[in-house]
């Protein structure tokens, strides 16, 4: 109970500010959470990724924390929930390039349908120039210079949820761009380029 209490002081501290206290529950629970989520992911870096990323919405988002009555319910819940999402998009990923697969098989019998490699640079090129300016210094900065979500957000100033929003903003409106040329080409790109 003395051990709920001392949590429940301190974590009134870091709600305020307090970066000793910020320290205190990263040295406390950085270790086991990363277990947690390798356990998931099984993958140790990649598990240190996650939890890292989730101390820093801990501590970009520290002002919600007030009400909650356990921040160790809390990070195990995000722990949990980062690994699911990860393992999600993972599942999208693989099922994403077996299509493309599929495409590149499919596509020799309809010549109609390739695009000359040249001209699909354009386009791409094209639907990535229409993008707000924002939206594209970040897409560019992971693209092209292969900086994580959390690299882009130091750089940039901004949280870790803006730099994944802009994204999503991104690939949106790449994909509806490309609409009319047809749907395989992003996924065709998006394989051959970043994966």
């Amino acid at each position: 109970m003395k051990e709920v209490n001392h949590d429940a002081f301190i974590l009134k501290k870091l709600v305020a500010g307090d970066e000793d206290a910020f320290k205190y529950f990263f040295d406390h629970y950085y270790d086991d959470l990363c277990n947690f989520v390798n356990a998931y992911v099984r993958d140790e870096n990649l598990a240190e990724d996650i939890v890292q990323n989730i101390f820093v919405d801990l501590w970009e988002n520290r002002d919600r924390l007030a009400d909650n009555k356990s921040l160790k319910s809390y990070l195990y819940s995000s722990s949990k929930n980062k690994s699911l999402n990860h393992l999600r998009d993972l599942k999208n990923h693989n099922r994403i390039e077996k299509e493309v697969v599929g495409i590149s098989a499919d596509s020799t019998d309809s010549t109609s349908e390739i695009i000359d490699y040249e001209e699909m640079k354009m386009l791409i090129s094209g639907a990535i120039d229409q993008l707000p300016d924002r939206c594209k210094e970040i897409f560019q900065l992971s693209r092209n210079e292969e900086l994580s979500n959390k690299e882009i957000a130091e750089k940039l100033g901004v949280s870790v949820k803006t730099v994944e929003n802009q994204m999503t903003i991104a690939f949106r409106k790449i994909k509806e761009y490309l609409a009319p040329y047809h749907d395989k080409i992003l996924l065709l790109y998006i394989i051959s380029t970043f994966f």
